[in-house]
């Protein structure tokens, strides 16, 4: 039996495929997760492959099979109907294994069959067999497909706020690499919001702190720090040295010690993939930099 086999890892796509040699399911925002059973022998590997069985044990115990079997999967937390990955930190951070949920999507080994030559839609139909037949429950769950046009799964994603989907193609063998067999369509979340400060850079900026007006508050959104060029860096520098304040404008002042605070003139025009529990933007980028008064 194999020890930790590198995971298929899907390839970034603007639009989902189409026909029926595709299958589609929810992407869920948690840790790709393995799972590797030889009997009381249990291992939960990362994507990196490490073992990390003393943080998944719960679930790891409620894949009660005999024999052997590796099964590749998701560990998410659900807060507000959705997987939630500042959640799942969080949780883990505590040491905290009761709201963990696995959503198994691959099955990789089966009690001495390698089924990694397999079709993808051949290893969905074993692995449901398995958790059906040996009656799993929650925290285990067997990840469901769609059939129908992945873009129309994608927009029910959307307006869920979920992370995107995945598209598989129904023919395909598992290869540890990334492949074209998966195809990852991602929900992206916009917003503008007023820049109340920056991080200086030789050339131009580092990183701009946000902000969002909520009534008569200006209330931190976080920082972000990707999505410019260095001409457009020294030209959001130009813009913000002209409004530069000696104090912040928070309405709850916070402590950046490398920052340069300005007057909330300016909006950044932002692509983010959440709002983390603590009300900060997740993975950020910026897009524009404008002036104006209108709220995000």
């Amino acid at each position: 039996m194999p020890g930790f086999i590198e995971p298929q890892l899907a390839t970034l796509k603007l639009k989902a495929p189409s026909g029926s040699q595709w299958i589609h399911e929810v992407k869920y925002d948690g840790y790709r997760i393995q799972l590797r059973i030889d009997g009381d022998d249990r291992r939960a590997y990362t994507r990196n492959g490490y073992n990390w069985i003393s943080k998944f044990s719960r679930i790891a115990g409620a894949f009660d099979i005999e024999g052997q079997a590796i099964v590749d999967g998701e560990v998410v937390v659900i807060h507000d109907g959705r997987a939630n990955f500042s959640e799942l930190r969080a949780d883990l951070g505590r040491g905290d294994q009761d709201r963990l949920v696995y959503f198994a999507f691959d099955l990789l080994w089966l009690d001495g069959r390698d089924l990694r030559k397999e079709p993808q839609i051949e290893r969905k139909r074993l692995l449901k067999d398995l958790i059906e037949e040996r009656d799993l429950k929650e925290p285990v769950l067997y990840s469901e497909h769609h059939e129908a046009d992945g873009q129309a799964l994608f927009a029910a994603a959307s307006k869920l706020n979920y992370e995107g989907i995945v598209s598989k193609r129904v023919d395909a063998p598992y290869r540890s690499d990334r492949v074209e067999a998966w195809q990852k369509i991602k929900v992206v979340q916009k917003g503008k919001f007023p820049v109340v400060g920056f991080i200086k850079d030789p050339s131009g900026v580092a990183a701009l702190y946000l902000g969002k007006k909520e009534g008569k508050d200006l209330v931190y959104m976080g920082k972000v720090g990707t999505g410019w060029s260095r001409t457009t860096s020294a030209q959001i520098r130009k813009a913000l040295d002209t409004v530069v304040s000696p104090k912040q404008k928070l309405t709850k002042t916070i402590r950046k010690p490398k920052a340069t605070w300005v007057e909330p003139k300016f909006y950044a025009d932002i692509e983010y993939r959440d709002i983390t529990s603590e009300g900060l933007l997740r993975a950020s980028s910026f897009k524009w930099l404008s002036k104006g008064t209108r709220r995000s």
